[in-house]
């Protein structure tokens, strides 16, 4: 007996994305493939629009990479560009605040120098994870990605703690603010350079199912924000509000140290294996709607880097080995087409 013909079945979701699997039956272990993106319903209206911005997911993009060598050839692309298209900005930025003395600037150019920092980090995983497993690392380097991560909060929380201390410097020592259109200017590029940035690795991250380059991508984009309150801080030194550029550049400081809170939480998670429950009812639904599967006993998912991980167990009825494994190939598909990025999936069938 084949594997049913999913292209026709409607209880499968569309084809997408082609992901690796194995499934055992009887003690026998035997390997198919499985295809597909899918997706779940997001916050809308206003709420949504802020959710997108600032918390896209790895998981949105409705043509993901299926390849993992190919992801991270896409992935380390995007961090040459983006990192490449931050150092300029950084220079530019530098320019100004020698010749302004802004310490609101100095603090945005300072973070935005240990943003562009973080992209290397972030480049070393993407090439180990091209490395294929050993005998001692048997899951591959995928991890690396987490722990480029770990490095990635560091440097930023460094970034926050200079500028902090800049900033309270200027209130005990003032120093007058010279050229100050030139801060203005250099803000503007601030927030623009790092919004070309944020969309790029957005959109890369979400093509290739990488969390760790969307999350780079949202600090890029939180960093064009704080480049914003550069200007706002320079507004109020020409309105006669001299203390408002020390201000500007404390609050850019705290603004770092609590986007940094999420981004820990983010990394922590996946440190533990901790998966979004979205994913295990998507997969949960995809096996259990599988024609010839009575039940699914139990599921599990973890991030490997960018790309999913787990086993899984279904109920079939009592038949030859030859009919479980068709039943066992066809859920693999469909569930591949529920869930992108599978770079592994054992799949285990039991007889009722």
């Amino acid at each position: 007996m084949t594997a049913p013909d999913d292209h026709g079945d409607p209880r499968c979701p569309p084809h997408g994305p082609m992901a690796e699997h194995r499934h055992t039956h009887n003690g026998h272990t035997h390997d198919h493939h499985a295809h597909g993106p899918g997706g779940h319903s997001h916050p809308t209206g206003v709420k949504g629009f802020l959710y997108g911005l600032f918390i896209p997911h790895s998981h949105d993009a409705a043509n993901s990479i299926d390849d993992a060598l190919e992801a991270n050839k896409e992935g380390i692309r995007a961090l040459k560009v983006s990192m490449a298209i931050l150092l300029i900005t950084t220079s530019l930025q530098v320019a100004v605040v020698a010749i302004s003395g802004s310490v609101a600037l100095l603090a945005d150019t300072i973070h935005n120098f240990a943003d562009a920092l973080t992209a290397v980090p972030l480049w070393i995983a993407f090439v180990l994870g091209r490395r294929a497993a050993t005998r001692r690392y048997t899951y591959g380097f995928g991890r690396a990605e987490d722990l480029a991560g770990l490095f990635i909060v560091a440097v930023i929380a460094l970034s926050a703690v200079l500028a902090a201390w800049q900033s309270i410097g200027r209130f005990f020592d003032p120093q007058p603010l010279e050229n100050l259109w030139w801060v203005l200017a250099a803000g503007v590029i601030g927030f623009a350079g790092n919004e070309i940035v944020a969309i790029y690795r957005i959109r890369i991250g979400q093509k290739i199912g990488s969390a760790a380059l969307v999350a780079d991508g949202v600090h890029a984009r939180m960093d064009g924000f704080t480049s914003l309150a550069v200007v706002i801080g320079a507004i109020g030194v020409m309105l006669g509000y001299p203390m408002a550029d020390p201000v500007i550049g404390l609050v850019i400081s705290v603004a770092i140290i609590v986007l940094l809170i999420g981004t820990v939480k983010s990394i922590g998670r996946r440190l533990m294996d901790g998966i979004e429950p979205v994913y295990l009812d998507t997969a949960r639904n995809a096996l259990g709607n599988t024609p010839g599967v009575l039940e699914v006993r139990s599921i599990q998912l973890r991030w490997i880097g960018h790309r999913l991980h787990g086993a899984a167990t279904i109920t079939v009825p009592d038949m030859p080995l030859s009919n479980a494994e068709a039943i066992a190939t066809h859920a693999a598909s469909c569930l591949g087409k529920a869930l992108p990025n599978i770079e592994d999936m054992v799949i285990r069938t039991v007889p009722s």
